[in-house]
């Protein structure tokens, strides 16, 4: 059984699709043997990927300003970050450990420590850590201050980093900070706003992470609260009730989440606070850090043609009967694939996983070749 920590590595081919390191190759209608090297590659990053009915949007409450360099985005309001520290507190422990991203002039870091909590502040910009730190001094070690980016942790291809770019395992050893069992949680929650410029590449790389057990993740089931845009939030919590919002994002991010979602009004940008907590069972069934490559592939694939039926879409994915698969997941064979649920996606890649036909359960089109080599 694998643990976050245990040599995962932080992107894996599709090895995962039938027997070790070897898949179907779907060319010209014709289904061929193709080895795939056993190393890491680079994950598919290509994708546009339940919140209740009744929750609504509304507009943040909070004065933000943007840094002229990297467009980066603080909470300089009170009591937006009041707000904040109300939905932190409300499982917290005393004392908790918050690991705060790009704090800025630390309106938050200051209303985070007046709550009792222990903040460790990583902040990229280095105008702003004099202040953090004569601020770290007055409160007796609750705040430590860091020069590191932590949306820019662990970046691809990395090499020789130096700060404020990181990696996990430089920044949590030197914190102390070991890797705890995944149905054990983690010792810290995150707070932040994603970077304006990259917002969806960011997410799209944080749910790589997860599903993963890489970076942040391979140190425990890490919750991350994060004020990210009305228009990423709305597809991130989007289902069928919203074809028009829903995408693999939608899927990846609810089945792999519990998402919670705070809005208030404000006068100068629409953003979201939302809470992602990691699913305690996510590894508990067939999916698992070695094969998500493989559900990530089938989200992209079905999502291609959203309002096509599901039935169309499989024998692109497998050469198992569609028929037979639209029985196994209880499904009519006119169902659409944006009126599947992410329960419903996970069960199809459960389904087609775990079938008795070991010889060739995925197949993949040549176009994925690149990304795989």
């Amino acid at each position: 059984m694998w643990v976050p920590g245990a040599g995962i590595p932080s992107r894996l081919t599709l090895s995962a699709f039938t027997r070790a390191g070897r898949f179907c190759v779907l060319n010209s209608g014709v289904a061929r043997w193709k080895d795939v090297p056993a190393e890491n590659c680079r994950g598919l990053y290509d994708f546009h990927t339940q919140l209740k009915p009744d929750v609504e949007f509304g507009k943040l409450s909070s004065r933000l300003y943007k840094s002229r360099s990297e467009t980066k985005r603080y909470v300089t309001s009170p009591r937006v970050a009041e707000t904040v520290v109300r939905m932190l507190r409300g499982k917290r422990k005393a004392g908790q450990l918050i690991l705060e991203c790009n704090p800025g002039p630390g309106v938050l870091t200051r209303a985070l420590l007046e709550s009792g909590a222990r903040v460790i502040a990583l902040e990229s910009d280095k105008n702003f850590i004099p202040e953090l730190k004569s601020l770290g001094n007055s409160v007796n070690g609750r705040l430590e201050v860091i020069y590191c980016d932590f949306f820019k942790l662990d970046p691809r291809n990395h090499g020789m980093v130096t700060p404020p770019v990181m990696t996990s395992d430089m920044l949590f050893q030197y914190l102390g900070v070991k890797a705890h069992p995944w149905k054990k949680g983690f010792p810290l929650k995150v707070v932040g706003i994603l970077p304006a410029k990259t917002e969806r590449n960011t997410l799209w790389k944080i749910l790589h992470d997860l599903y993963s057990c890489s970076s942040v993740y391979k140190y425990g089931r890490a919750e991350l609260n994060l004020f990210i845009s009305e228009k990423e939030c709305r597809k991130l919590t989007a289902n069928p009730q919203t074809p028009a919002l829903y995408q693999s994002l939608s899927v990846l991010g609810q089945t792999a989440c519990g998402i919670k979602v705070v809005c208030t009004e404000s006068l100068e940008q629409n953003l979201c606070f939302v809470q992602l907590t990691p699913h305690r069972n996510l590894f508990t069934g067939t999916l698992t850090p070695f094969n998500y490559d493989v559900f990530f592939h089938m989200l992209r694939q079905c999502f291609m043609k959203r309002n096509a039926k599901l039935i169309d879409h499989l024998p692109s994915l497998s050469p198992i009967d569609a028929v037979h698969i639209l029985k196994q997941i209880k499904k009519k064979k006119d169902v659409r694939v944006v009126d599947m649920y992410p329960k419903d996606f996970l069960r199809l890649f459960e389904t087609i996983e775990c079938s008795k036909d070991d010889t060739c359960k995925w197949l993949y089109d040549e176009f994925m070749e690149d990304t795989l080599s």
